[in-house]
C-alpha cells in the first residue's frame, strides 16, 4: 500500500504551468490567425483568377420552354466540371465549379441540370458526346464507378461534368440511355 500512495500524491501535485508571458501567447495566436486569413484570401484570389482565365467560355444555355417528357430523372450531387479528359482541370466560369445538390432530367431535347443555390444549365442533345462511370473529378474521388461523368461540348470546349446519384444503382441506366441517345443523334446527323 505504501507504493501506491506516492504515485497518487505525485499525480495530485502535477498542475499546468501558469502562463506568465501573455503578450507572447497573444502575439502567436494573432499571428496564426493572420496566417490562416492570408492563406484563405490567396485561395479565393486563385479561384477568381481561374474564372477570369476561363472567361472565353460562352454563357450556359437555359432549358427550352417545352423540353418534352422526361426519360430519366435523378437527384443527387453535382461535383463539378472539368476540361474533358483532364479530371483535375476544374472549370469555375459561370458557376460550373460550385458543388451543389442537383436534379437531373433527361428529355429528347437534352439534359436539364437544376442546381438549388447555383446556376442551372441545359445541355442540348446535339452537344452531348459521351457518358461513362468514373471514380473521380475535380478533386473528388469516389469508389470505382461511383460517379456519372457526362462529356458535352460548349462553344469550342469539351467539358466533363460529374454527378453522383442518391441511389448509385441508377448510374448504369443513365450511361446506357445517354450513350444510346448520343449514338442515335450522330447516326441521324450523318444522313
Amino acid at each position: 500500500m505504501t507504493s501506491v500512495a506516492p504515485v497518487i500524491l505525485l499525480a495530485a501535485e502535477k498542475e499546468s504551468a501558469e502562463v506568465t508571458d501573455w503578450a507572447a501567447r497573444i502575439g502567436w495566436v494573432v499571428g496564426l490567425g493572420l496566417f490562416v486569413a492570408l492563406v484563405y484570401w490567396l485561395m479565393r484570389e486563385g479561384w477568381k483568377w481561374r474564372g477570369t482565365l476561363q472567361g472565353d467560355l460562352p454563357e450556359l444555355p437555359g432549358a427550352p420552354d417545352d423540353p418534352g417528357a422526361a426519360k430519366l430523372t435523378m437527384s443527387g450531387r453535382y461535383h463539378g466540371s472539368t476540361t474533358a479528359g483532364q479530371w483535375l482541370d476544374r472549370i469555375v466560369a459561370h458557376g460550373l465549379g460550385t458543388r451543389s445538390r442537383v436534379e437531373l432530367t433527361l428529355t429528347d431535347a437534352g439534359l436539364d441540370v437544376v442546381r438549388p443555390g447555383a446556376n442551372d444549365f441545359f445541355v442540348p442533345v446535339a452537344a452531348l458526346r459521351e457518358a461513362r462511370l468514373d471514380k473521380g473529378i475535380a478533386g473528388k474521388v469516389l469508389t470505382e464507378g461511383g460517379l456519372l461523368v457526362v462529356t458535352w461540348e460548349h462553344g469550342d470546349k469539351q467539358i466533363d461534368s460529374g454527378f453522383r446519384s442518391d441511389h448509385a444503382a441508377e448510374h448504369n441506366e443513365w450511361v446506357e440511355t445517354l450513350n444510346d441517345m448520343i449514338n442515335k443523334t450522330e447516326t441521324e446527323g450523318a444522313r
